[in-house]
């Protein structure tokens, strides 16, 4: 019996406490970092003003910092949440420029900012939807009220970014409603820099022991992607690879409950004890 368990008669835990714990989640990282860039403005966003493509480090600091920031928005206490928005909403307002080129419905000199609601509320859209499938395909299936229950918990961030309060969707259908919408309405489109982007995502480099085993998180990661968008990258993808992904979801999945939880678990979740959603949400 896990510790989230044996808590829930006296103090229940959230949803998003019980999802958020998983360090399988990690697995939803790398897609929906391809879906992000997907959208032109992110894309050119990032490769502008993101270090860690220029750095020997550059990728360990940047995964480093996702995750603290993850970790304390998640599980910290209410000043440690607010101390990540504040350094979040920083490293936003330096990020601002224009697109060099024209990029599916944007033209040339159409310009971004990191504070643009649009772009952010696409990257919630990204993790929220990976990180249900994630978790639903290698964990436990989620009743329609716990789905709908995540996507309100992670809506009550929206103030704390600058995102219109209202903005962000706060059921699962209105979630599905968005994604169908953003992949079919010509908002993304794939660029160079978008490829390039992808290719150290998938690719990050370091020493060849390293880099011989990276091809089982990127199966994982092009499998989870929705097929549209992975065809638009050029990416492979053949019967042999939908064979290599199911077997490695169906043997994942029965090993995970054998894994004892401070292995599967983050610890922060465990430290935390609070079954409140950040920012004061029920």
């Amino acid at each position: 019996m896990t510790l989230h368990i044996a808590e829930r008669g006296a103090h229940a835990p959230s949803i998003g406490w019980t999802i958020e714990r998983e360090i399988i989640l990690l697995l939803a990282w790398g897609p929906a970092i391809l879906l992000q860039v997907a959208h032109p403005l992110i894309a050119q966003g990032v490769a502008d003003h993101s270090a860690f493509r220029k750095q020997r480090w550059g990728r360990m600091r940047r995964f480093r910092g996702t995750l603290d920031a993850m970790l304390g928005l998640c599980f910290g206490t209410e000043h440690e949440r607010r101390v990540v928005v504040a350094r979040i909403n920083a490293i936003h307002d330096t990020v601002h420029g224009t697109l060099p080129l024209p990029a599916g419905v944007f033209p040339a000199g159409t310009s971004y900012s990191a504070h643009d609601p649009a772009l952010l509320s696409w990257v919630h859209a990204t993790l929220l939807d990976m990180n249900v499938r994630v978790y639903e395909r290698f964990v436990a299936p989620l009743a329609i009220r716990e789905r709908d229950g995540y996507c309100a918990e992670g809506a009550v961030i929206e103030g704390a970014l600058g995102i219109p309060v209202g903005s962000l969707p706060r059921t699962w259908d209105e979630l599905q409603r968005y994604m169908s919408s953003m992949l079919s309405d010509g908002q993304l489109a794939i660029t160079d820099t978008a490829r390039a982007l992808a290719r150290d995502v998938l690719d990050p480099g370091g020493p060849v022991v390293g880099r011989s085993v990276m091809w089982w998180p990127r199966l994982m990661t092009l499998g989870l992607l929705p097929s549209t968008i992975r065809e638009a990258y050029g990416f492979p993808w053949d019967a042999r690879r939908e064979r290599l992904f199911g077997l490695s979801t169906t043997l994942l999945r029965k090993l995970l409950p054998l894994v004892s939880p401070p292995l599967r678990h983050w610890r922060a979740a465990y430290r935390s004890r609070r079954a409140a959603c950040p920012f004061g949400g029920k």
